[in-house]
């Protein structure tokens, strides 16, 4: 599943090719499933994008807003015109003269009312890529949690945005054990994990890729290869089980938390 900092990028993407003033959007349903929203949306004009966790939302003036999640199969592709013949189950395809983009396989694309909208906000977790989100939030719910803070960290009501790969590697940089329960930290250690995720994320939002290492330990600093991945990005113990720790030389281990998988090292992070 895309982590947040994919879905602010593909806010910005959307505002780019389709938020010039004035211009009507081109809006059809090739699967079908979207029909009625894109019918209500064909010929209006997009004047905003938004994201807030992993949801992406487009403005429509008065006409609302589309909610769109992308869940584990979504996938958006954008293209120059000629527009081609759509290919596979396309949700929603969007057209300007100039460009189109494709939505394939979400979880959620449904045209909502800007109330609707507000309901989900409120329903969420601050996020780090909003400047306008307060991290009090998250403190007070992981601050009386007994559940391991890795845990807490994938829970989008406590904090959206945040995925596997940030969760394993904020908590390797801060030296803190996964299970470690979230009553448990101190707020000195809360607020470096909000700063992190901060930095992190809006250095993915930058590159579209997941960067965590720090300079003394990149691949040319350490004269190692560099990893290869189908998500790519240099990180500490994200998929590296079995495999030497960076910083200390221990083995990377892995298990299931609640069905999801947990990277980390026992070493540099003990408990």
């Amino acid at each position: 599943m895309p982590e947040g900092h994919i879905i602010h990028r593909l806010a910005a993407e959307y505002g780019r090719h389709f938020s010039e003033p004035g211009t009507p959007i081109g809006a059809s349903s090739p699967q079908g499933k979207f029909s009625d929203g894109a019918a209500l949306l064909d010929g209006q004009r997009m004047d905003a994008t938004d994201a807030h966790g992993k949801h992406l939302f487009l403005g429509f003036g008065p006409m609302g807003w589309v909610r769109i999640h992308l869940g584990l199969y979504g996938r958006v592709a954008f293209g120059p015109a000629p527009v081609p013949l759509p290919v596979g189950a396309v949700r929603l395809r969007l057209t300007n003269g100039a460009s189109y983009a494709d939505l394939r396989g979400p979880t959620a694309c449904e045209l909502i009312t800007p109330e609707e909208k507000e309901t989900v906000h409120d329903r969420l977790g601050p996020d780090p890529l909003r400047d306008q989100d307060d991290p009090e939030r998250a403190w007070r719910r992981i601050s009386r949690s007994r559940g391991p803070v890795a845990a807490l960290l994938m829970d989008q009501k406590a904090i959206a945005g945040v995925g596997n790969v940030y969760r394993a590697e904020v908590l390797f940089r801060r030296g803190i054990d996964p299970y470690r329960p979230g009553r448990d930290l101190d707020r000195a250690e809360w607020d470096a994990i909000w700063s992190d995720l901060v930095a992190l994320m809006r250095e993915g939002v930058r590159h579209g890729r997941i960067d965590t290492v720090r300079p003394e330990h990149t691949p040319e600093a350490m004269g190692r290869p560099p990893r290869v991945d189908d998500h790519g990005g240099e990180v500490y113990v994200y998929r590296r089980a079995g495999q030497s720790c960076h910083v200390c030389g221990g083995e990377i281990r892995t298990a299931d938390l609640e069905s999801r998988n947990l990277f980390w090292c026992p070493a540099c992070q003990p408990r």
